[in-house]
């Protein structure tokens, strides 16, 4: 078993830390500049994504950061490889590696993702470029009916294979089948979906001889569609999200990263706090695997302007503070009340013991 991987899974979920997912596609960050009037070219998304990567302060908050092709390809404004830019600070460069879902042939209203074709060649050039870690998304959609017994094979199975080839390139793979908040379903109907979901991928990674202890696993939390007419309490959220996990999601997994999932970036620090407050036993870590939820003040903090870049890092840290301490279940509203700067003194302190 390769130990150095299992290093790599452990650093990435290290206490209090957690991980940047700024893998958006060119046509996603796109929309994104467009509601602020930013305009979207290469040179634009480079400065925004060198913006996040040069927060100072953030290594404290942030393991690794997710990539997409086009990000790890570019270079800082003094020419250093952007992937060379955050292993300079201690932080590990990961890449998204899938090409998207893509509807399921015979399967209304389903997907599946694709991109295995190739994706040896592809994960052997990424880490030659330095990437350490990889993740692949499945998407699940739910209703009364869906997701088909053929949709959650196809997507555990492919996300098997995809860990499969991650872990013969020394790569730890991230595992992300996400059960979508688009819809009306119930909490109880996501529950029932996601443990569905999980029971099945982590058939197919064992069927597939993944080494668990190499990976990490990327849900979605339990949370009822966005049309659903009930709202759930924060404890509800949080005693279902990890009452499924612990049904479903073997101890030798290190850790396990939430996605935000559409939620309020606010929202997505309560609700991992929450979870981490359970006095439930959690034999895996369980932190933050975040886009928006960490991006959204940056983006709009920057706004496209060179004179903004301190404004949007500040931003930024001030969320990866504050998903650092709901990850040891110590986050508090007066952190958003009262942010630190970074480079203040040693501001961990306010929420730890040791």
């Amino acid at each position: 078993m390769s130990h150095g991987l299992e290093s790599v899974a452990a650093t990435l979920v290290a206490d209090g830390k957690g991980i940047l997912a700024a893998d958006e596609t060119v046509p996603t960050l796109t929309k994104r500049f467009d509601t602020l009037g930013i305009p979207s070219t290469e040179q634009s998304r480079r400065t925004y994504r060198e913006m996040l990567f040069t927060a100072p302060g953030a290594a404290e908050f942030i393991s690794g950061v997710i990539m997409q092709d086009e990000t790890i390809r570019q270079k800082s404004s003094d020419g250093t490889p952007l992937a060379e830019v955050l292993s300079k600070q201690d932080i590990l460069p990961g890449i998204k590696v899938d090409i998207g879902a893509k509807p399921l042939a015979g399967s209304p209203g389903e997907t599946v993702t694709e991109g295995l074709d190739g994706l040896r060649d592809r994960l052997s050039e990424y880490h030659g470029m330095g990437a350490r870690f990889a993740k692949w998304r499945a998407v699940i959609h739910i209703t009364d009916a869906l997701p088909s017994v053929v949709c959650v094979s196809a997507n555990a199975h492919a996300l098997a294979r995809y860990a499969a080839l991650c872990e013969e390139q020394d790569l730890v793979p991230i595992v992300e089948p996400e059960a979508l908040m688009d819809g009306s379903h119930s909490m109880e109907r996501c529950e029932e979906v996601t443990g569905t979901v999980l029971h099945a991928v982590f058939r197919a990674l064992f069927e597939q001889g993944i080494a668990l202890e190499r990976m990490l696993l990327k849900p979605n939390m339990v949370i009822a569609g966005k049309e659903w007419p009930h709202s759930a309490s924060v404890q509800e959220v949080a005693t279902a999200t990890l009452r499924c996990l612990r049904r479903h999601v073997t101890a030798a997994v290190p850790g396990i990263v939430f996605l935000s999932g559409g939620q309020d970036d606010r929202v997505a620090t309560v609700h991992l706090d929450a979870i981490n407050r359970l006095p439930w036993p959690k034999p895996w870590r369980i932190s933050f695997s975040y886009g928006r939820a960490l991006q959204d003040h940056a983006l709009e903090a920057w706004h496209g302007r060179d004179e903004n870049l301190g404004a949007g890092r500040q931003a930024l840290y001030q969320r990866a503070r504050c998903n650092s301490a709901a990850s040891l279940g110590r986050y508090t509203d007066e952190m958003e009340a009262t942010p630190v700067r970074a480079g203040s003194p040693p501001h961990r302190r306010e929420w730890r013991d040791d």
